[in-house]
């Protein structure tokens, strides 16, 4: 039997949630008197904060040494990447859309309590691993770009958070206009930054065909693909589609998610764009210069090779990011534990114990781009856990009704999640015996 959408959650849900049921709609409501391309304006948003995970510090940091290391050369890399992403999350979004629950909700549903115990207190380290990527990113933008110490950067950053979460609590459309400001801050300032660096055409081009040249290449690609999918952002982005336009029929729930493809393709086509300028950008500064793997390298190296607003741009590109995935981690956890154990707590009380470890970082003086890397290491562990009930769940008809998957669409899934999982076990088994 299908998940039925009016089935109301008993118990107590978070504030952002009650205000997700109050201005949920029907299609038809939604849809209106509008035509043409009027009508996709309700369904845009959602995978903008869901991209905002690809864009996050932790990509700048394996962007900037694969194209300060290789040059141009896996620029493919990141367009095999992109591809992977956009289909996890359109399953994501779709099995929201046909069962008005997130996938954590189907996951307490389908399977054993203590099986969706153990989920939640992955996840939770999981965003506490997200957001520790991103809130060392956003402080050390600040740190650039203004030239802060690293503890003051951290508590303009912990202000920041709590403004954005002002917005996240009024409801979605309003978190997803600030989101998508961000992001197109991180897309004029990276457009702009590739027009001082000029990579040349042909060789820029040349990058787009598989190639490899040697083992550690081979190892950056895989630090590339394995962290393409992050583990919060299936969990959202079904939460962000649950509950937010129901359809009441079949028809209407593939309008719904017909729609939804829209907006996933224009969110992630940007999020792949900035990042193949990010490493275009890398490739035509450092490439046969030096080899960069620490963000304040970077940004130093801008200023050095090209001019210093070029270096400004990229500062000022790392703290938008940084903000806005930050806010997002927020968000992820609230979904999950609503949706694993049916509990909540208040969203600042939450935001405050996530920012707690990479303040105790900065505090103590750990470098910042370590830490990244070690937060990406934490994650991996995490994203075979994402993956594998959200490929299960959307093939199985009796949950998904008639947006069940082709089977066509499952064994690429199956086979994009193998791709996934088993990259990140090799980045693991580098990382700790590598």
């Amino acid at each position: 039997m299908q998940l039925v959408e009016g089935d109301a959650l008993a118990g107590s849900v978070t504030q952002l949630n009650e205000v997700e049921s109050v201005h949920s709609q029907s299609f038809k409501s939604a849809i209106g008197k509008a035509k043409g391309w009027r009508q996709l304006v309700p369904f845009i948003g959602p995978a903008f904060i869901a991209a905002v995970a690809y864009i996050d510090p932790g990509n700048y940091a394996t962007n900037i040494q694969a194209g300060s290391q290789f040059g141009y050369m896996l620029l493919w890399v990141v367009v095999i990447s992109n591809l992977m992403a956009i289909l996890i999350q359109m399953l994501s979004a779709k099995i929201g859309i046909a069962t008005s629950h997130n996938l954590p909700e189907i996951v307490r549903q389908e399977w054993p309590k203590s099986v969706t115990i153990f989920y939640w207190l992955q996840g939770e380290v999981m965003v506490m691993a997200t957001d520790l990527a991103e809130f060392i990113g956003a402080a050390l933008g600040f740190h650039l770009v203004f030239g802060l110490p690293m503890i003051p950067a951290a508590i303009l950053t912990a202000i920041c958070a709590m403004v954005i979460l002002a917005f996240q609590v009024r409801g979605f459309r309003p978190l997803e206009m600030v989101i998508a400001s961000m992001v197109f801050i991180v897309v004029i300032a990276f457009s702009t930054e590739i027009l001082f660096a000029m990579p040349a055409f042909k060789p820029l081009m040349n990058g787009f065909v598989p190639k490899f040249q040697g083992t550690d290449s081979i190892l950056l690609a895989a630090g590339i693909l394995g962290a393409t999918v992050m583990p919060h952002a299936i969990y959202m982005h079904s939460g962000l589609t649950c509950r937010r336009v129901i359809g009441q029929t079949p028809e209407e729930r593939k309008k719904i998610f017909r729609f939804e493809q829209v907006d996933i393709l224009i969110a992630m086509i940007i999020a792949g764009i900035i990042n193949m300028i990010m490493l275009a950008v890398a490739g035509s500064t450092f490439f046969g210069k030096e080899v960069i793997s620490d963000l304040t390298v970077a940004f130093h190296g801008f200023g050095t090779y090209i001019m210093p607003g070029a270096a400004l741009l990229f500062g000022i590109g790392l703290l938008s990011a940084g903000l806005s995935s930050s806010s997002v981690g927020t968000l992820a956890g609230d979904i999950m534990m609503q949706g694993f154990i049916h509990r909540s707590i208040p969203v600042f009380l939450r935001r405050i114990c996530t920012m707690l470890p990479p303040l105790i970082i900065i505090i103590s003086g750990i470098n910042a781009t370590k830490a990244l890397v070690m937060s990406q290491v934490i994650l991996s562990f995490g994203i075979a856990l994402a993956i594998i009930p959200l490929v299960i769940f959307t093939s199985k008809k009796r949950i998904m009704g008639a947006l069940v998957n082709h089977r066509l669409t499952t064994a690429t899934a199956w086979g994009v999640a193998a791709v996934v999982i088993c990259l990140n076990v090799f980045l693991l088994y580098q990382t700790f015996a590598g």
